[in-house]
């Protein structure tokens, strides 16, 4: 066998067990959740656990829907104002945007995106919670202060999947008698739709996963949702 088969197992074999321990990790984490909570759970009842409306663990009530439903909330909230934002972002710095500006709006798009979730939790305890309260007259610290700080991180993802589709797709609409606009958006992003799809669940999961940006600005109030001008808790 040659040297370089050799290696290409080898590597093989690398990434095979990376991948294994990756996984087996995650079952780990699985596991001590589990046997650590079912037993609280089995006391509380998994209804009254799940279903419950109040969460005072003080007086033993131990309910979690308010926070299950201020989760859903806060990242749909994040969905229906990021995922517009960032796709048009991608699509303006792929199609629209001069070179001058483009080698200064991408790599802060791209900083944007490994900043820290406590560094966005601060910015909007000291912008967008006092912005909110002036325009609303309420607490600044509620669910609209949230959805807005979670933009998901899409732009990147998305643009490279616009710049992924072949020209002759956008040459053809042109061909055809389409204008700019129409071409990029009725024959390109159309092209580009599984990556942009992937980014858009990768900014899901960043929008569920950030916890510091959503306790510092959302109220951290374990309660019921009531509207958008209302201060809730996330898990």
């Amino acid at each position: 066998m040659k040297w370089s088969n050799i290696k290409e197992l080898l590597m093989h074999i690398l990434f095979f067990l990376t991948a294994c321990v990756s996984i087996f990790a995650v079952v780990l984490i699985c596991v001590f959740l589990f046997a650590n909570g079912i037993p609280a759970i089995g006391k509380i009842g998994v209804f009254k656990f799940l279903l419950g409306t109040k969460w005072k663990p003080g007086n033993d009530i131990y309910g979690i829907l308010p926070m299950i439903l201020g989760s859903l909330y806060v990242t749909a909230g994040a969905i229906i104002i990021g995922v517009p934002i960032g796709l048009l972002t991608a699509v303006f710095l792929a199609k629209f945007c001069p070179k001058g500006l483009y080698k200064i709006l991408k790599p802060a798009t791209e900083l944007m995106a490994g900043v820290p979730s406590v560094v966005y939790g601060f910015f909007g305890l000291v912008v967008l919670v006092p912005l909110v309260q002036n325009i609303f007259g309420v607490a600044g610290n509620t669910m609209l202060t949230a959805s807005v700080l979670l933009l998901p991180t899409i732009i990147g993802v998305s643009e490279s999947a616009i710049r992924a589709v072949p020209d002759s797709y956008y040459e053809g609409s042109l061909a055809l008698g389409a204008s700019h606009e129409r071409s990029v958006f009725f024959a390109t992003l159309p092209a580009a739709r599984s990556g942009i799809l992937a980014g858009v669940v990768l900014g899901i999961g960043r929008a569920i996963g950030e916890t510091m940006a959503v306790v510092m600005v959302a109220g951290n109030k374990p309660r019921m949702p009531q509207g958008l001008l209302d201060g809730v808790r996330t898990m």
